[in-house]
C-alpha cells in the first residue's frame, strides 16, 4: 500500500482513524529552513474536526510533536518526522458496521484489494491520515518561503451548486478563515451555512468545489512531458478524500469556447518581462508555469456517511441494511480547504527543488531566489 508522495520533496504518512496516531516522515528537506511546531498547529487547527458546529464533533486536539529533523527552530537536512495522538478515538460506533459495506465507501474496495480492512472509521481511508499531508504541507509552505516564496489560497467556491463570487487575485485566508463555511463571499458563506444544517438535520450530506490559486510562481516551472505541473497537481488533489474532479484554469469551460477567446495574449509587464492579458490557462501552460497565478478547482462528493437507512450487502454477499452512526460531517469543504492547500504547496516545494537541481550550467532558463 503507497503511501508516499513526490520525488524530491517526499511526504509519507501513517496511522488510521481511530489507531493510537497519524503523522508523516517529509525526506528531502533543505537544511537551514526556519521551522517551529506553531506553524504547523495553525494549519492543524484549520484542518481539526470539532472547530465548529458544521463538521464532525470528534473532539481533537492535533497536538503535533516534532520528532526529529528539527534543532533549534531550524531543519537540519534529515527527514522531519511529525506525530499527531489520536485522543477521542471511538471504534465502538463502527462495531455494527463491522461485516457490512458501507456505500460509496472504500470497505469493499479495500477488502477486495488487501484480503482484509480495518472497519474502525475506515482505517487509511479517512480523512484522518490527512492530519499527516497538512504538516507536510506546512513545512513545504516554509521551504517555499525560503526558496522561492509562492502564496496559497483555496476557498469555498460552490456548495450544493450555489456558486461565490470571488476574486482570485485578492483572495486572502484571513477572509476564508472568517467564516466556518470558509467562504470569503459573505453573502454567500451564509447561504451555505444554511445548506449545510439543512443536510445535517435532514441526515444528509452536501458537496461542493474548492479553488485554489498560488500566486507568485516564476515562469518554467514543472515538466513538459509526463510530470506536467498540472498533472502533478490534479494527481495530488485526486488522491484526498472524497475528490471526484480537478479543473485547471479554464478547464470545461474551455472546451466549449474559441481558441480566439480561449488564447491568452502575451504583453510587456509592467516593470518588465512578460504577463498575459487573460489567464484561461490557469498560469501553466505545456505543462509549465507562466508567472501567472496558478488557478485550479477541485470537487468533493458529498460525504458518503450519511444518517439514513441504505442498503448494501455484507461480507458474505447477503443484502442487509446499514444504518451509520458515529461523528461525521454533513459537508467536507470547509476541512477540505487547508487539505487542498497543503497538496498543492507539496507539488510546488517538490517541483522548486527539482529545477533547482536541475538548472542549466550556462544559468539560462528558470531563475530562482537564491539560486547561485
Amino acid at each position: 500500500m503507497s503511501s508516499r508522495f513526490g520525488q524530491l520533496f517526499t511526504a509519507q504518512t501513517f496511522g488510521e482513524s481511530h489507531g493510537p496516531a497519524v503523522g508523516v516522515v517529509v525526506d528531502g528537506v533543505p537544511a537551514g529552513v526556519p521551522f517551529e511546531a506553531a506553524r504547523v498547529q495553525a494549519a492543524l487547527d484549520r484542518r481539526r474536526p470539532g472547530q465548529s458546529a458544521l463538521v464532525s464533533p470528534r473532539r481533537e486536539a492535533d497536538r503535533v510533536e516534532i520528532l526529529s529533523g528539527v534543532f533549534e527552530g531550524v531543519t537540519l537536512g534529515s527527514p522531519v518526522a511529525m506525530l499527531v495522538r489520536n485522543e477521542d478515538a471511538d471504534p465502538s460506533a463502527y462495531l455494527p458496521l463491522k461485516g457490512l459495506f458501507r456505500p460509496s465507501h472504500a470497505d469493499f474496495t479495500t477488502e477486495a484489494r488487501f484480503g482484509r480492512r480495518d472497519w474502525r472509521g475506515g482505517g487509511r481511508s479517512s480523512a484522518r491520515e490527512t492530519v499527516g499531508r497538512v504538516a507536510a504541507g506546512a513545512l513545504a509552505e516554509a521551504v517555499l518561503d525560503a526558496v522561492c516564496p509562492v502564496e496559497i489560497v483555496g476557498w469555498v467556491d460552490v456548495l450544493a451548486g450555489d456558486a461565490a463570487a470571488v476574486d482570485a487575485g485578492r483572495v486572502s485566508r484571513v477572509a476564508v478563515d472568517a467564516h466556518p463555511t470558509r467562504c470569503p463571499d459573505p453573502a454567500a458563506a451564509l447561504r451555505f451555512e444554511a445548506e449545510i444544517r439543512a443536510a445535517r438535520a435532514a441526515g444528509d450530506t452536501v458537496g461542493g468545489v474548492v479553488a485554489v490559486v498560488a500566486r507568485g510562481l516564476p515562469a518554467g516551472l514543472g515538466e513538459p512531458v509526463f510530470d506536467k505541473l498540472e498533472a502533478d497537481l490534479g494527481k495530488a488533489l485526486l488522491s484526498l478524500p472524497a475528490c471526484k474532479g480537478v479543473e485547471s484554469g479554464s478547464g470545461f469551460a474551455g472546451a466549449r469556447m474559441r481558441g480566439s477567446a480561449h488564447n491568452d495574449a502575451f504583453a510587456p509587464a509592467p516593470g518588465g518581462g512578460v504577463t498575459t492579458r487573460t489567464n484561461h490557462s490557469g498560469g501553466i501552460q505545456g505543462g509549465l508555469s507562466n508567472g501567472m497565478p496558478v488557478l485550479l478547482r477541485a470537487a468533493f462528493k458529498p460525504v458518503a456517511t450519511i444518517f439514513q437507512p441504505q442498503d448494501t450487502v455484507d461480507a458474505a454477499g447477503a443484502a442487509a441494511v446499514v444504518a451509520p452512526k458515529g461523528r461525521h460531517d454533513p459537508c467536507v469543504l470547509p476541512r477540505a480547504v487547508p487539505m487542498v492547500e497543503a497538496m498543492v504547496a507539496l507539488v510546488l516545494c517538490d517541483h522548486v527543488l527539482r529545477a533547482r537541481g536541475l538548472a542549466p550550467v550556462d544559468g539560462r532558463g528558470l531563475q530562482l531566489p537564491g539560486r547561485r
